[in-house]
């Protein structure tokens, strides 16, 4: 495949995966800065809130990737029928999962929130917004594992457009339920619950209607009932590390949050604003990231391997580009970020220094997004990530954060720069690890 071909099939697949993250994050600071905008107070207790999710979206996020790894291979060999075995085995592990966080979220959420905050106005809001949008994991468990099957599957498109479609129609009714407009009762915190819900049920109906059309893949109820034991040990055994690297990562990730929400709530708004900003310009990256590995995965489990390696290669330089180029766009955007959010004098000192470092923070992100969670795992490489980020992380940067906060007394910038090298500390190992190409490997068997 020459170069034109190799973008304009990338595009195909990054730009629809993008724009659906760019919808998903759009909607998350919907979420914050319209309940921000009735008190501090609440924009805080939504982003704690909003970490269980998080923590909930690893899982399914492990679940994914591990799809994507097979179900890229098999379709790029032309084996249907094994992509059908292999999305019944992650249905099982993804419903049992979203009933637990559901059991979780709506019975327990003080015992939830207490883990992020002591404060017990915080927590308040936190059970309102969880008791409502615990729900929406049972809803997710079944939806967002059939559109990462669509987007494996030449239906990227498709997939962005159900996916997009409900995260937009999550702004206008968060505005309702939240302020309470054409007669609905006002609800604030649990008003954005509620919407979330809403569009949740909308995108699992539509997902359920695209699976009954011809050609589709189907969700084959004998093959969940009695799954290929071969593909279930395969798939377990790259899963796994990517399960472990998620929990790790996001575990990590969490604890950050942890640690911002014991300096104070203007610590934890100007954070808030921080990550979303932060999410919405990396949203390109997952793009890249998600994008490629589907191309990856496809020459591999052709058997072209030459040709995989090559797209390897052209995808790296493409995410140091991006990279430059988005943490660049961030700092010209900041004026209007700060602008724009309604905090106190000192947080919003707080978030014009934090957008500044989050500006180099996206050269890393890029990287390592398009290489650990992309390239690599196209052709089976899952353990590199899970021991990265285990020694970046709970080695390096977690207890730094924690010692600066708590023993050391440091100012709140002083912690946050130190929580957000974690991305650059990973780039030489990354590097050299891209190098050994190990990631070239066809995992696929024959029937």
């Amino acid at each position: 495949m020459d170069k034109k071909e190799f973008y304009r099939k990338l595009l195909s697949l990054v730009l629809p995966i993008a724009f659906q993250q760019l919808m998903l994050t759009i909607v998350s600071a919907s979420d914050a800065l319209m309940v921000g905008a009735i008190g501090q107070a609440l924009l805080s207790a939504v982003s704690l809130a909003s970490q269980i999710t998080f923590v909930y979206n690893l899982f399914l996020a492990a679940m994914t990737i591990g799809t994507s790894i097979f179900v890229a291979q098999y379709w790029g060999k032309g084996d249907q029928k094994s992509v059908e075995k292999i999305l019944a085995i992650v249905l099982r592990v993804s419903i049992t999962v979203s009933c637990v966080f559901f059991l979780a979220a709506t019975f327990f959420p003080s015992l939830l929130m207490s883990v992020f905050t002591s404060d017990n106005t915080l927590i308040e809001y936190g059970n309102k917004y969880l008791r409502v949008v615990g729900v929406t994991y049972l809803l997710c468990g079944i939806s967002q594992i059939y559109l990462c099957i669509m987007k494996n599957t030449n239906f990227a498109s498709k997939s962005m457009i159900i996916g997009s479609t409900a995260a937009f129609l999550n702004i206008p009714l968060n505005a309702i339920f939240i302020y309470g407009l054409f007669g609905v009762p006002r609800m604030e915190i649990a008003g954005a619950a509620v919407a979330t819900t809403i569009s949740r049920i909308i995108e699992l109906i539509w997902v359920l209607v695209e699976h009954s059309k011809l050609n589709r893949v189907k969700i084959n109820i004998n093959y969940i009932i009695n799954p290929d034991q071969t593909l279930r040990k395969d798939f377990w055994r790259y899963t796994l590390p990517v399960l472990g690297n998620e929990l790790v990562w996001g575990g990590g990730f969490t604890m950050y949050s942890v640690i911002m929400g014991h300096l104070g709530t203007d610590a934890v708004a100007a954070n808030s604003i921080a990550n979303i900003v932060k999410n919405l310009i990396a949203s390109l990256a997952l793009g890249i990231g998600n994008g490629g590995s589907i191309l990856v995965g496809n020459e591999l489990g052709a058997g072209k391997l030459e040709n995989a390696k090559m797209y390897g290669k052209r995808l790296c330089q493409i995410s140091i580009i991006s990279g430059i180029c988005s943490g660049i766009l961030l700092l010209i955007i900041s004026p209007v970020v700060l602008l724009i959010a309604d905090l106190s004098f000192q947080a919003t000192q707080y978030l014009k220094w934090m957008l500044i470092m989050c500006s180099y923070y996206m050269v890393g992100k890029y990287v390592n997004g398009t290489t650990i969670s992309g390239i690599f795992c196209a052709g089976g490489d899952s353990k590199f990530g899970f021991l990265c980020d285990a020694i970046t992380l709970w080695g390096v940067t977690v207890p730094l954060g924690l010692i600066a906060a708590f023993v050391l007394k440091w100012p709140v910038l002083a912690v946050y720069f130190v929580i957000n090298l974690d991305e650059i500390v990973k780039l030489p190992a990354v590097f050299k690890h891209y190098k050994k190409y190990i990631w070239v490997r066809d995992l696929t068997r024959s029937e």
